[in-house]
């Protein structure tokens, strides 16, 4: 069954600071002690933020790059666009396809999603060391709710977000790569605009909103918050709800208009 929070209320985000979380480290002990610091709890429909560095810190996804041997392949990555081959090595691994690379950087598509080096960072690793994304970032957001749920006795969505550089554009926004307990993206195709008109092809993506919102209290750097509660989000809640909503590379206007433009003379 699902519900939308009411609007009216004025959004509120708390961010949750934490220690270091190391590989392997129990996640959900680390959410328990970042609320009981920072005496905020879960209410019902809240929504719980968790960047995904810290997610796959604690899942293990984290690679040792002396361990890695560059193939040939990615040699020529390293030649090409000044990456270091072991990096690209697992960028090799980690992604579904990739389309070319700039400086330091190769664009890749990993479960749907466009990002660079397929989600790999290295900042906020240990030395010689690169994070890799979650294995399953939804499954994951599906069983912190859960534990939220059973620890707290309340019914949370739950983000679990990046940040990402927009086309065009200089510095980050979030990004989400994988959700839980709320619709992350509301259809508002055949509602109509100010004047009556009906909207044809409007979608909202709410998780990608909300991880945004959330950046600006997560921080990039030394921050040390890697969680975020959001409270009175303008949502859509279902605890059975769960995933983000993709499209195909030749569906959106962005890589459509491009990759035809390189095809004409």
């Amino acid at each position: 069954m699902s519900h939308s929070q009411n609007s009216n209320r004025p959004l509120e985000i708390f961010g949750l600071k934490s220690d270091l979380i190391h590989p392997g480290d129990d996640i959900f002990s680390k959410i328990k002690v970042a609320f009981s610091r920072a005496d905020v709890f879960p209410k019902d429909s809240d929504i719980f933020v968790i960047a995904e560095s810290a997610l796959a810190t604690a899942e293990n996804r984290v690679a040792h790059l002396s361990t890695i041997q560059p193939s040939a392949k990615a040699l020529e990555f390293e030649k090409l666009y000044q990456i270091d081959a072991r990096e690209a090595e697992l960028v090799i691994r980690e992604s579904d396809v990739i389309f070319g690379g700039v400086f330091g950087v190769l664009l890749t598509l990993k479960n749907g999603l466009l990002c660079p080096n397929a989600g790999i960072d290295n900042s906020n690793a240990p030395n010689d060391c690169v994070i890799l994304y979650p294995e399953n970032p939804t499954k994951s957001a599906r069983e912190i709710a859960k534990f939220i749920l059973d620890e707290f006795g309340v019914s949370v969505g739950v983000i679990v977000a990046d940040s990402r550089t927009q086309p065009l554009r200089l510095g980050c926004t979030g990004v989400a790569i994988g959700a839980a307990g709320f619709l992350a993206t509301v259809d508002k195709r055949g509602e109509t605009d100010l004047f009556g008109r009906p909207l044809s092809v409007t979608r909202v993506a709410v998780a990608d909103n909300l991880a945004s919102a959330a950046e600006a209290v997560m921080g990039e750097s030394n921050e040390s918050t890697p969680f975020a509660l959001i409270r009175n989000a303008n949502a859509v809640f279902d605890s059975e709800a769960f995933g983000i909503t993709t499209i195909s590379p030749e569906e959106c206007m962005y890589w459509g208009v491009l990759s035809k433009s390189e095809k004409e003379p």
